[in-house]
Parts: structure tokens; C-alpha cells; sequence
């Protein structure tokens, strides 16, 4: 199952002042007369000047190839990190791609159109409304795991100043620079990865993961994101958390690891050329790929590389275990009690204050003569 996909991000490569000051009149009418087969060859050509055959790269970026000759530039990333934006700004301009590719799903991509501030502001509020979407989307288990999640994000967004996603960002907007440069969602759709993920733990594993991340409250500095480029930073925070907990781990990192492969070697297969009529053969040139990705999925990405992948086990949701169920019992019984006893102290002062204003003394004093005469 892949992902939804961008449409195709195209630059425009001439403009009006690159026309021939003598003839605009004769330049219009040979435009007119270039065929569309014709006009993708000249545009193609352009690209493949301006990209470069030996690539000035950052040294955070892995270099892959496909058995037919594609290549594919992984972008290794920190989600907080300024130099990670200028990585995947660079690799795109040095190596102008086919197609970028970025760790998000279709439920997260709302955050390539937003603006710094407004995500700064949506990443440091964690409040009711987003509660009851999470849980609306996901489930209770999954969206509550979300939310804890989303407090781990909005921890690091507060310490740092710094909105989440700011590579992703960068890369779709450098992409939509290059011609014919296709934008693809690389991840798995995170419901089905927060399934998967409480589906593997037992009831207390889910109590000590909820625990720590409500209480976590460590400094950040962005020195520490920087020395994180060796491995992402939330996924660093995430592993040293559920190092006890190797299910979780392979849910959260090694299965997208294997996703992430999936949808980038999907993505560089070969690129069929125009042909100038039905009868011309088709010609395919190799694809050059650029994916970014968080730092901690590289590894995974390389040892995956050359393996035969079947993503369909790791896209099925596993029915809700006796814990789960259990869990999910003990939040709600939780959540009405809480809820029933606030009622019943409200209901409890309001009495009181009644029962103490004079005209219900009053009428309490008029009901008691009433009682007592008959």
C-alpha cells in the first residue's frame, strides 16, 4: 500500500527576459511549432546540465543504486535542525532529482503549507480539541499514545524555539524549483503505526511508556540536536524510553525503516522518455531520487537496500489484545469517575449556596409551619 502522492512540482525554466530581444514575433511562432515531445527533451537537457555528475554533498547524505542505474541521495536528518534544512537544500540543487521523497504520511503533510510561527503555536499547544481528534482518528489507545507523543515533539519545540519539520519544509519547496521533479510521502500512515505499536505491548509496559513520557521534562539545548545528527534526536529520546521495550522499537523504527525503503525504491524506478510518435520505441533513462529522512532510519535504509521487501505484513492492524482491552477500561472508568465525582461536588456547592440564601430560609421556615399545623 503506498502512500498518497504530490502532484508534480515543475519550475518554470525561461522567463520573458531569456527571449531574443530582435524577433519576438518569429520567436512565438517557432515556440508554436515545437511539439510537446519536443519542448520535455529541451527542458530535460537543461536539467541534466545544471545537475552536477560529481555532487559537492553533505556528509550527512548516503548515497544508494538500483539494479537498472537509479540513484538514490538519502538525506540523514535531525527533526530540530537548522543545518539539516541547508543539507537537503544543497543535495537537491547539486543533484536536480526526479523525485524527492520525505518521512511524512498523509495525515502529517498539512505541515509542508503552514508557516514557521503557526507551527511553532500548533506544536506547543497540546490541548482538549486535539485530545478528542487524536482519539477520533486513531482510537483511544492510539490517539492517547499520540498525544503523549505530541507532548515529547512540543517538550523539544519549547526548549528550542523551533518548529518540527523544518527539512520537510526546505525540500518541497526546493523541489518545486527543479522541472519535472515529482514530491512523494515516503511514510507510513502513522494510525496504523500507533496500532501496531500498543497492539505489541502488554498492560504494564503501556502504564511505565505513558508514565515516562508524562513526566518527561529534560533540557534541550541546540548543541544536542546538532551532536544528534549521528541519530535523530526524538528518536534518540524515544529509544533510551523503550529501550526495555524491544516491540515497540521495531514497530515504531525498523518496520518504517523497511516502508521507507519500500517507497524509495518505488520511487526510482527507471523514467520513460517522450516519443515523438506511437510506433517510436520507448527509451527509459535511470532516476535520481532524493529522500530525507530522519538519521535514525539510515542504517535500516541501507541494510534494507538490497532485500526483496513485502510491506503488506507490516500495513495489517492486529485486533486489540485482553490488556488493551483492559487498558482501554481502566481510562474510561478513569476519565467518568473523574467526571462523576466533579459533578457531584459541584452539585454538592450549589445545594449548599441554595439552601443558604434568605428567601430559601424562608420558604424552608414557611414549609416547616405548614407541616407542623397539620
Amino acid at each position: 500500500m503506498q502512500e498518497e502522492q504530490q502532484p508534480e512540482a515543475a519550475a518554470d525554466p525561461m522567463s520573458s527576459s531569456d527571449a531574443p530581444e530582435d524577433g519576438p514575433k518569429e520567436t512565438s511562432s517557432v515556440s508554436q511549432n515545437i511539439s510537446d515531445a519536443d519542448a520535455f527533451k529541451i527542458l530535460l537537457e537543461m536539467k541534466m546540465k545544471k545537475r552536477q555528475k560529481k555532487p559537492a554533498l553533505p556528509s550527512t547524505v548516503t548515497e544508494l543504486d538500483t539494479e537498472d542505474g537509479s540513484k538514490v541521495y538519502v538525506v540523514g536528518t535531525a527533526h530540530f535542525s537548522d543545518s539539516s534544512k541547508k543539507d537537503v537544500v544543497k543535495t537537491i540543487q547539486e543533484v536536480q532529482p526526479d523525485v524527492v521523497v520525505v518521512e511524512l504520511c498523509q495525515y502529517r503533510v498539512s505541515m509542508l503549507k503552514m508557516d514557521e510561527k503557526t507551527l511553532l503555536k500548533e506544536a506547543k499547544e497540546i490541548n482538549l480539541e486535539k485530545l478528542q481528534q487524536a482519539i477520533k482518528q486513531n482510537g483511544v489507545m492510539s490517539g492517547l499514545m499520540q498525544m503523549l507523543l505530541l507532548k515529547v515533539s512540543a517538550h523539544i519545540t519549547e526548549q528550542l524555539g523551533m518548529a518540527p519539520g523544518g527539512e520537510f519544509r526546505e525540500a518541497f519547496k526546493e523541489a518545486s524549483k527543479v522541472p519535472f521533479c515529482k514530491f512523494h510521502l515516503g511514510d507510513r500512515p502513522i494510525p496504523v503505526t500507533f496500532k501496531r505499536a500498543i497492539a505489541a505491548l502488554s498492560f504494564w509496559q503501556k502504564v511505565k511508556l505513558a508514565w515516562g513520557l508524562c513526566f518527561l521534562s529534560d533540557p534541550i539545548s541546540k548543541d544536542d540536536v546538532e551532536k544528534c545528527k549521528q541519530k535523530d534526536l526524538l528518536e534518540q529520546m524515544m529509544a533510551e524510553m523503550i529501550g526495555e521495550f524491544p516491540d515497540l522499537h521495531r514497530t515504531i523504527v525498523s518496520e518504517r525503516d523497511i516502508y521507507l525503503t519500500y517507497m524509495l525504491k518505488q520511487a526510482a524506478k527507471q523514467i520513460e522518455l517522450p516519443r515523438a510518435s506511437e510506433t517510436e520505441p520507448r527509451k527509459y533513462i535511470p532516476a535520481v531520487v532524493v529522500g530525507v529522512v530522519g538519521m535514525g532510519h539510515v542504517p535500516g535504509i541501507e541494510k534494507n537496500w538490497n532485500s526483496d521487501l513485502n510491506i503488506q505484513e507490516i500495513m495489517s492492524v492486529p485486533p486489540p489484545s485482553a490488556s488493551s482491552k483492559i487498558f482501554k477500561f481502566v481510562i474510561k472508568a478513569t476519565v467518568f469517575g473523574l467526571m462523576g465525582y466533579g459533578c457531584y461536588r459541584i452539585g454538592q456547592r450549589t445545594v449548599r449556596f441554595i439552601l443558604s440564601m434568605p428567601a430559601a430560609q424562608s420558604y424552608l421556615q414557611k414549609l416547616t409551619e405548614i407541616r407542623s399545623q397539620h
